[in-house]
């Protein structure tokens, strides 16, 4: 601080500015803030809206399933089929009850099946509790499944 009175002229100019700077910060703040306030805070509330708008659709739109890929071994015979006799023997199957099981193979309903091979519904009802116990299983399903492992049914791609 000794020798400042060259500088006096400079720091003068230089406090203001400082205060020149300050007006003008104070004008701008309250010309933009406060002239403008309603204008600022609808905005940010129209920004917020939008954003919260984003987000809602991407949660109702985006479906919360999730694939799942079953890989399953299919068995497809190269040659012709040969019914597997020493099994259709061992559990006792009889000529009925595989007609009766190819014809479940096929998707034929018991009255679909009696129809075609001119029986009562009850007999194929009583044919399939045979089969199921036979093949031990409990649905139509199972048996054909079965059926199709022990070679008593041709295996299919489906």
């Amino acid at each position: 601080m000794l020798k400042l009175k060259p500088y006096k002229e400079i720091l003068s100019y230089l406090g203001a500015m400082v205060v020149i700077l300050v007006l003008l910060r104070w004008f701008e703040y309250r010309f933009i803030v406060l002239e403008n306030q309603y204008e600022i805070y609808i905005g940010i509330i129209a920004v917020f809206f939008l954003f919260f708008g984003i987000w809602l659709s991407q949660k109702l739109i985006n479906p919360k399933e999730k694939t799942i890929i079953v890989e399953k071994e299919i068995r497809i015979s190269s040659s012709d089929f040969i019914l597997n006799q020493t099994e259709l023997a061992r559990r006792n199957i009889s000529k009925r009850e595989l007609e009766v099981l190819r014809l479940m193979a096929q998707g034929m309903s018991n009255q679909e099946i009696a129809e075609q091979l001119f029986v009562s519904r009850n007999t194929v009802k009583t044919h399939s509790a045979k089969l199921f116990e036979k093949l031990d299983v409990k649905r139509r399903t199972q048996a054909v499944e079965k059926a199709k492992k022990l070679q008593l049914l041709p295996p299919t791609l489906a």
